[in-house]
């Protein structure tokens, strides 16, 4: 939900500064900039969830390996988190209209390449496309929506912001194992195509073109690339952990890749004149902690639901559409959770103490759905976990994003939501990683050595990723709570 380019400064620069064209009134335009704009980050969410519950039916389609079908989540992800940064200072150079109409048609791109994916190799490389396109979009829109409405208008604009994230969540959850299974997994690639072209057409016709002041500032590109190949290799290491084991060359090689890589990449934002993240503000104590807390919480929220995903249809052994139904009232809870519950809890315990409070939740969830009887019970066995998770999910996201913008000073606001939604979903990419080696590693081997994940190896991988809620939440409580 954050983006790099929140921070909206009042210059304009004069190539770029002409009103939209094509709808008459200014009230009219901007109501339909704000359903542009908002739409956007519906898609963007949405095509983070949808792939979810299709998972089985693509790895059965396409014969991936546990590595290759988690880089099906993870190739997105990635693609997505650690560019945000970057696209951000790009739509303040190039304008942010241009970088959204640029971000919808790639956006579009990937879809198409990945719903006529025949191979691992094109699918993965379609959700990459996928997730450079996100990066340009989200952060452009985000500028786009605070540019447009300003003052008080600005909380109805951010709280449509934010249901469109959550629906957008939600929408995927429950169509992406329904459309699947009715028209097959390439549809819930094609289905967002007709919204991003529509989006690139709409464009110019409803939003102001209106860039910030950065027309001389660098790309830090040196320090965007460092960083990404150090996320690629440490993912690599742990996604060769079920294959190779822990002292396996190929593991050790990525390890020693990736940590390297983060060395290098401190030494480049130490020299360049216009870093990608200033290294100062790891001086700050509230400000390094809520980073930490956001790369482990984003490790457990997000591949909680990859998790629960595989959970319902291999371990309960459930079709596709009815996985997608059994995880809908999480979508449903989380919508509620964060449009009637989380504003009392912000009001009455801060942000700080709101998100210890969730990320505790999340891990009672995870916990209840380490248990896995030999029995199962929908309703008894799995949906209170659900509802814990939604719960714990909702009542720590944005407060974390909360927590590290307020370390921050007003003129870097920009470069705080940037961090907090790379650090989320880089944790994000790396949760899933880990969680999905180990529960591959735990597995038992079928009968019929088909590759799937046993319920032991799901327990094992609940309780680590519970064991990661609750460090985050212990995390949280020393260095943020009891600093307040």
């Amino acid at each position: 939900m954050s983006a790099a380019a929140a921070a909206v400064r009042p210059r304009e620069s004069q190539r770029d500064n002409a009103p939209a064209r094509g709808l008459g009134s200014a009230p009219l335009r901007r109501r339909a900039a704000a359903v542009l704009l908002v739409s956007a980050q519906f898609v963007v969410m949405l095509d983070t969830s949808i792939v979810n519950v299709a998972l089985p039916s693509i790895q059965n389609d396409l014969g991936l390996s546990p590595a290759g079908l988690a880089w099906v989540v993870n190739a997105y992800v990635l693609a997505f988190g650690a560019l945000l940064l970057l696209a951000g200072r790009a739509a303040d150079i190039v304008g942010r209209r241009t970088m959204f109409i640029v971000g919808a048609a790639v956006f579009t791109l990937g879809s198409l390449l990945a719903g006529s994916a025949s191979g691992e190799g094109a699918l993965v490389t379609g959700r990459v496309v996928q997730g450079i396109g996100a990066a340009a979009l989200s952060p452009a829109a985000m500028s786009l929506l605070l540019l447009t409405f300003p003052g008080t208008s600005r909380a109805r604009a951010m709280s449509a912001w934010g249901a469109a994230s959550t629906l957008g969540g939600a929408t995927g959850v429950a169509a992406g194992g329904a459309v699947a299974e009715a028209h097959g997994w390439s549809w819930i690639f094609f289905a967002t195509v007709p919204l991003t072209v529509a989006a690139a057409l709409l464009a110019p016709l409803v939003l102001d073109a209106s860039p910030g002041t950065g027309a001389h500032r660098r790309f830090d590109l040196v320090g965007s690339a460092t960083i990404t190949a150090a996320v690629l290799a440490l993912s690599q290491a742990a996604l060769n952990l079920p294959v190779h084991g822990w002292s396996s060359p190929q593991v050790l090689a990525a390890l020693a890749l990736g940590l390297g890589l983060l060395v290098l990449f401190v030494r480049v934002e130490r020299s360049v004149p216009d870093p990608l993240v200033p290294l100062d503000i790891f001086g700050v104590r509230a400000a390094s902690s809520g980073l930490a807390v956001a790369v482990l919480g984003g490790a457990a929220r997000a591949s909680t639901f990859v998790l629960i995903a595989l959970y319902l249809q291999q371990a309960l052994l459930m079709a596709p559409a009815a996985a997608g139904l059994a995880m809908l009232p999480t979508s449903v809870t989380g919508l509620a959770v964060s449009v009637l519950v989380l504003p009392r809890v912000l009001r009455s315990l801060g942000p700080e103490r709101s998100m210890v409070v969730g990320l505790v939740l999340l891990a009672l969830g995870q916990l209840f759905l380490m248990r896995g009887p030999s029995e199962m019970m929908y309703a008894r066995d799995v949906l209170p976990g659900l509802l814990l998770v939604a719960t714990g999910v909702a009542l720590s996201f944005t407060p974390t994003t909360m927590v590290i913008a307020a370390a921050m000073p007003a003129e870097r606001s920009g470069l705080a939501s940037g961090l907090a939604s790379s650090s989320t979903q880089i944790g994000a990419s790396l949760g899933l990683a880990v969680f999905t080696a180990i529960a591959m590693h735990t597995s038992r081997p079928g009968p019929d050595a088909t590759g799937l994940v046993s319920p032991e190896g799901f327990s094992a991988a609940f309780l680590a990723a519970a064991v990661v809620a609750l460090t985050t939440a212990g995390t949280a409580f020393v260095f943020l709570v009891r600093r307040t």
